[in-house]
């Protein structure tokens, strides 16, 4: 009787606290202080095994100091950092929020002059310019239905269908990868806005040819024809021997 009492007394108390323990496990574990500090905690924790506590590199990961605030966005919103692999950086869930995103980017802003984060509105921009702009010079490697391609010794352009404006503009004032770097003597921002209006078309293109097969373009979709056209008319014919045989034992 008295273990059946001292369980029920455990009970009463842990129901008791019940609420305080949850509010306690509720509260944001973000770092508190300005900005920059707060990111730099995070970014203490998340990146410098890489990029060192001050961001200028290791042997494992370069330096920071001229990434600015565009190249810390552009990697982190598109999941490409931190890495989880060797290997060159691909599109994945990213691994911080919106908030703890924006923190570290306001510390690698400050370690340098880098870029900083382009303020882009697609509704700003001409979509024909965007047009003449993405058919010079981005299709030769995304392709002209922005769903990316192979480069030379390994390298690919990554498809357009998920990128957001700001993370197409920041891409455009860093050049990731293999991609040129689009500074604003080369673009400047009605051109930005412009390029960016245009993969949101490609994005939402409409399609009145009927099924879109990936927009691969049409070569790929002619052969997919082809193959289905030809695949048919091989299963009729198989069919129709198969009748004929039959009727004729019968």
């Amino acid at each position: 009787m008295r273990r059946v009492w001292a369980v029920a007394s455990v009970l009463v108390v842990a129901l008791a606290l019940w609420p305080m323990l949850g509010a306690r496990a509720q509260e944001s574990p973000a770092p508190a202080g300005p900005p920059e500090e707060a990111g730099r905690q995070l970014f203490v924790t998340g990146c410098s095994s890489c990029h060192g506590v001050d961001g200028r590199g290791t042997d494992r990961g370069p330096s920071l100091e001229h990434s600015g605030g565009a190249g810390a966005y552009y990697y982190l919103s598109t999941g490409r950092m931190p890495l989880t692999a060797e290997g060159q950086p691909r599109r994945k869930d990213p691994a911080y929020d919106p908030a703890q995103i924006g923190l570290l980017t306001a510390y690698v802003a400050s370690l340098g002059d880098g870029p900083p984060v382009p303020a882009v509105d697609p509704a700003q921009g001409d979509l024909a310019l965007g047009g003449e702009l993405y058919r010079a010079s981005c299709a030769a490697c995304h392709s002209a239905a922005g769903i990316g391609g192979a480069l030379s010794y390994g390298g690919y352009a990554p498809p357009l269908r998920q990128s957001e404006p700001q993370q197409i503009a920041a891409a455009l004032r860093i050049g990731p990868g293999n991609m040129p770097l689009f500074a604003p003597a080369v673009f400047d921002d009605h051109q930005v806005a412009s390029l960016v209006r245009y993969v949101r078309f490609l994005q939402h293109a409409p399609n009145p040819g009927g099924a879109r097969l990936g927009g691969a373009g049409p070569i790929p979709e002619g052969f997919v024809g082809w193959v289905f056209g030809i695949g048919a008319l091989l299963a009729a014919t198989l069919w129709i021997g198969t009748r004929m045989n039959q009727r004729r034992r019968t």
